[in-house]
């Protein structure tokens, strides 16, 4: 998947990175603009001393690029008259090096995502290819692929039509229907949050361990272990779930404890899913049902149920795990992903995917509530007609 020609801002050459930051065994550094050919011969000597201008678009040269006191080897192509790729080693130096070079001759760097933005016309799929590159998953970058091709833009513009059309109803129902797959979208390019919760020693952390697949948590039979929030972001059934594991839940004076659990309501009050997890060999407690209480939508969840050898019939119904047999752990897995993604959007289906989006598609929602069918088209065109300065808001991080 290639990527679009930026546009050229007039009398501007530009410099960028266009491979993921970090190390790697090669590099890409695109330049563009009047003045790209004149940056990149000043240190480029090719091996066979043709000067780089004389060169056929889109014919590889091998040269080296001469720097202050360093020399790299690399390979250039020119693409058009203001395009030149250049392909150097991924090593984050020989990196700097070239991107110095062509600020020092006249170059602008720029941010990948700025260069897209100034790219395209079509703000969604510019938004889907930043969002692309935070895609964690096969699974969310499919979702994310979908939308690059087309699929929320085509919903976007259909539900615009129906408007001229005066079919307001439809259109209405349609944003609906995408508004109503925003939480999933938003979550393309984030993990949901899980957070387990639970009294000390109740097989919070053993949970943890044994959904990663390996020991990332701490497991100690001594109350408070756990003091502060420990997060790690795995895939359930291909969608990023960020496992939090918490102090432990109980009275105390030790400010220790006080703080850990503090810290524990915090990341509770704003979890996508809350696992109350209680120890099926101890007795049910008071303390229990009040955590249920407070948390009525959590998935319960009794651990240690290979010690139990009788029904649970003195607690709430919920999930029987173990993390000595594994017993109940894939229920449990499915159980998790079936609250957080109820409905998965089947393949090719229009998915918003950030919140800038969603506020779009709700001012065109709230506008045809009110029979405003201008609001509702007006609210809708800045997904269609980019104004660019806004393309990549909420999508330069993850």
């Amino acid at each position: 998947m290639s990527l679009p020609p930026p546009l050229v801002t007039a009398g501007l050459t530009r410099s960028l990175l266009a491979t993921p930051a970090g190390r790697g065994a090669v590099a890409t550094v695109l330049v563009s603009g009047p003045d790209a050919l004149r940056a990149v011969a000043t240190s480029f000597a090719a091996a066979g001393g043709q000067p780089l201008g004389d060169c056929p678009f889109d014919r590889v040269v091998f040269g080296r690029w001469l720097g202050d006191g360093f020399a790299e080897d690399v390979v250039v192509c020119r693409r058009g008259e203001e395009r030149i790729e250049l392909h150097c080693h991924g090593g984050q130096a020989a990196v700097s090096n070239v991107l110095g070079t062509l600020a020092q001759a006249g170059c602008l760097p720029q941010a990948w995502q700025d260069w897209l933005v100034t790219g395209r016309h079509v703000p969604i799929e510019v938004q889907a290819r930043i969002a692309l590159a935070h895609a964690s998953t096969r699974r969310t970058a499919a979702i994310l692929l979908d939308q690059l091709r087309g699929a929320f833009r085509d919903a976007a513009d259909g539900v615009v039509a129906q408007v001229r059309a005066g079919q307001t109803a439809a259109a209405a129902r349609r944003l609906q229907e995408l508004l109503h797959l925003g939480p999933l979208g938003t979550h393309l390019t984030r993990p949901w949050s899980v957070v387990l919760a639970g009294p000390p020693n109740s097989g919070k952390s053993s949970l943890v361990n044994a959904l990663l697949g390996y020991p990332r948590a701490i497991v100690f039979d001594q109350p408070g272990t756990t003091r502060d929030v420990l997060s790690t972001v795995a895939a359930l059934d291909g969608w990023p779930v960020e496992l939090c594991d918490t102090a432990g839940l109980h009275a105390s004076i030790d400010p220790l404890e006080v703080a850990g659990m503090a810290r524990a309501q915090r990341q509770l009050k704003s979890a996508d899913l809350v696992l109350l997890v209680a120890d099926a060999s101890q007795p049910w407690t008071a303390e229990l049902d009040s955590l249920v209480q407070q948390w009525p939508e959590a998935l319960l969840v009794h651990s240690h149920g290979d010690l139990v050898t009788g029904p649970l019939d003195d607690r709430p119904t919920g999930l029987v795990t173990s993390i000595v047999t594994a017993a109940g752990l894939d229920r449990l897995m499915g159980a998790i992903v079936e609250r957080l993604v109820p409905r998965p959007p089947p393949a090719g289906a229009a998915v918003p995917f950030t919140t800038a989006q969603l506020h779009q598609l709700e001012r065109a929602a709230t506008a045809l509530a009110r029979s405003d069918s201008a609001a509702a088209i007006a609210a809708l065109e800045p997904l269609l007609v980019p104004a660019r300065a806004e393309i990549s808001q909420d999508l330069t991080a993850p």
